[in-house]
């Protein structure tokens, strides 16, 4: 385990490390200090998605690449956090309302989705809200490891 006093520079370290990729790429990993659920695969495949699915988790992808760059370049002020994390939510709820998948699939849904759904709250509160969109973008990131969306790009 690591030792608390050097979480918040390994997580400083983590946070620069994401936010320097390319937008496109939505891709980082950074530390926890907190346990979360572990995602597993069915059996090594990845879990079945409905449409619904694939078209929230596009929508939140788009809403993160445009807002990238300006939450990199420390441009994002906590009045655009509030909005981007209100539009995010919005699609969540759109996926909590139309998605319709096997129960085992729907329950590492939830895993993947409750840390978006932290990040989304990070953001309203303004609470560390570029450390919300980090759970949002890791989550992006893990969304196609998971899950069978041959639409995912």
């Amino acid at each position: 385990m690591m030792k608390p006093s050097l979480l918040p520079l390994i997580s400083a370290a983590m946070f620069s490390l994401v936010l320097s990729v390319a937008p496109s790429a939505l891709a980082a990993e950074h530390s926890h200090h907190h346990e979360e659920s572990t995602m597993t695969l069915d059996q090594g495949k990845k879990w079945p998605i409905d449409e619904s699915l694939h078209t929230g988790m596009a929508g939140i992808k788009k809403l993160m690449s445009v807002a990238i760059g300006d939450i990199h370049h420390h441009k994002f002020t906590a009045e655009k956090y509030r909005n981007l994390a209100d539009e995010l939510q919005g699609q969540l709820d759109f996926i909590f309302k139309n998605c319709n998948l096997p129960p085992a699939a729907d329950g590492q849904l939830h895993i993947l989705l409750s840390g978006m759904l932290r990040g989304v709250e990070q953001m309203k509160a303004h609470e560390n809200a570029r450390g919300g969109a980090i759970k949002i973008m890791k989550a992006l990131h893990a969304y196609p490891e998971y899950f069978a969306d041959g639409n995912w790009q």
